[in-house]
């Protein structure tokens, strides 16, 4: 397992969204805080390819359903639609479902039947079977977290709410979730000492916890092992019976992350993954996406390297929420790299001359290296 590949210029996005089918990433929403925001915006929607590592804009057809613009939403991968679920602007949530056709590159708004769940950012979601389960998140209508499940049903299209037995996880938001069989994994979040009121004294949860979607029943796993300190807005995933997860940040301890724990789905167990390569610097809001073996991590907002316009030498000094870079960023985890790909760092690492290598050589280290083009260079003082 390595950190293989970091390349800039892709899309400035924070608290996007995204799936991958087939062998394209694509990516819904977030924002840019050098940009202005403009909440009505049909949303946009970015796409990577995984062969060459350039991402485009996709130019979806233009109707009367498309959705707006929002951050802290939902989407998951059915076939070839997604369909995308909460989420903010500036001004309102949205409790309203919208689906992707990724072959027709057109919005639709299905009609849905059952109980819609209120409004809410910072939920989580991801498909068991041929249901969508969706934990957590703030409600804006009551101005709570949550701790409710709900799930909707992708082939008839209707909702129903959970009422599960057992210790749920306490009211939380900017969770992660990973389905595993008929199980949701849940890890980490914020939540709030006088929960579920908001009331800015906020909880980092390290426990473990999954829903039994069979008995409808929540389990409190109890690991042993070395566990990750509490967090939020991090990325969680699933790869040969582990959960990994990556990043995020600690509101009480002021802390982003960049590091890695893995958690054995049978043995129960946590453990620090130790990663060599180029790791990602320490980040929040960013996404990952599993695919042919790798881990595709982009975007995110990281603590700004400078404080009082210099440089500084400890990172936590410049932990500040306010003073936050937006990534453009990709990187590459590799789970098994091949000795080509490990040859290529070692060129790239001791700047080796590349003039006598083959042209096929010379154009897989281009693809690895060169910048994308879709994000405006970053301007510090904007």
């Amino acid at each position: 397992m390595r950190w293989t590949v970091h390349i800039e210029g892709g899309p400035r996005r924070v608290n996007h969204a995204a799936v991958c089918i087939g062998d394209k990433i694509f990516s819904f929403g977030g924002y840019c805080s050098t940009e202005e925001y403009k909440d009505w915006e049909p949303i946009p929607i970015h796409a990577l390819d995984t062969n060459t590592f350039r991402w485009c804009l996709v130019p979806y057809k233009k109707t009367l359903v498309m959705p707006f613009q929002r951050y802290g939403h939902t989407t998951v991968a059915y076939g070839d639609k997604v369909y995308m679920w909460g989420g903010r602007n500036n001004t309102v949530a949205c409790d309203t479902l919208f689906c992707f056709d990724t072959k027709r590159l057109e919005w639709s708004r299905p009609e849905v039947t059952g109980m819609v769940p209120y409004a809410k950012d910072g939920h989580s979601a991801c498909v068991i079977k041929n249901k969508m389960y969706i934990f957590g998140g703030f409600e804006y209508l009551t101005d709570q977290y949550s701790q409710e499940v709900h799930c909707l049903d992708l082939d008839i299209l209707q909702w129903s709410f959970i009422n599960a037995q057992g210790t749920p996880p306490s009211h939380r938001d900017f969770h992660t979730a990973v389905p595993v069989g008929d199980r949701m994994y849940i890890f980490g979040g914020r939540g709030d000492l006088n929960s579920p009121y908001n009331s800015q004294e906020e909880v980092y949860c390290p426990h473990m916890y999954y829903l039994d979607t069979t008995k409808e029943e929540w389990v409190v796993t109890n690991p042993r092992g070395t566990w990750p300190e509490g967090r939020r807005s991090h990325s969680a995933w699933l790869h040969n019976g582990f959960m990994y997860v990556f990043g995020g940040f600690n509101g009480n301890t002021r802390t982003h992350f960049n590091d890695l724990y893995r958690y054995s789905i049978n043995g129960n167990y946590w453990e620090y993954v130790n990663v060599g390569g180029e790791k990602p610097c320490r980040r929040r809001r960013q996404a990952c996406l599993l695919y042919n073996n790798k881990v595709y991590l982009f975007g995110g907002t990281s603590p700004c390297p400078h404080v009082n316009g210099r440089p500084t030498e400890n990172p936590d000094a410049a932990d500040d929420p306010e003073r936050l870079i937006d990534n453009s960023d990709l990187h590459l985890l590799d789970y098994s790299p091949t000795l080509k790909t490990l040859c290529i760092l070692k060129v790239l690492e001791h700047s080796l001359d590349q003039s006598f290598l083959p042209r096929d050589i010379i154009i897989d280290i281009r693809t690895m290296t060169l910048p994308n083009r879709i994000s405006r260079p970053f301007n510090q003082a904007g």
